[in-house]
């Protein structure tokens, strides 16, 4: 992970995605380092997933819970990820750093059936 922050570090991280109009949206998430990389949940058809459907290019930041930056930016590149054992990964990341929120998260979000709906996004930054 980049010298600037480090996401294992902080509870919410910025992640900025960019329109194909060039214009940047910022998104306050949690996210889990596991190799390297940073590993975030999202439901599949909202916006910044399109967005990196469209275009790998990203930031972070470290942020509040509402997503007021607090630190540097690093250059990133995000896609998302379908490969069983990677997405096994990336869960047992975010269940390690969040713990009995994550649980309370994935059990709200199989009772609203949307759990299966959801995909894993990898971002890594880029030096």
């Amino acid at each position: 992970m980049s010298s600037a922050f480090d996401p294992a570090a902080v509870r919410y991280v910025s992640l900025t995605t960019f329109r194909r109009d060039g214009r940047e949206v910022r998104t306050p998430v949690w996210t889990a380092p596991s190799g390297g990389r940073c590993y975030v949940f999202s439901e599949a058809n909202v916006g910044k997933v399109k967005r990196i459907r469209n275009n790998g290019r990203a930031r972070i930041a470290p942020c509040t819970m509402r997503g007021a930056v607090t630190g540097p930016f690093v250059e990133a590149r995000a896609r998302l990820v379908h490969d069983a054992a990677a997405v096994a990964q990336a869960y047992a990341a975010l269940h390690a750093k969040y713990g009995w929120q994550m649980w309370l998260i994935d059990v709200l979000s199989k009772l609203s059936g949307r759990y299966d709906k959801r995909v894993i996004i990898e971002i890594e930054p880029v030096a």
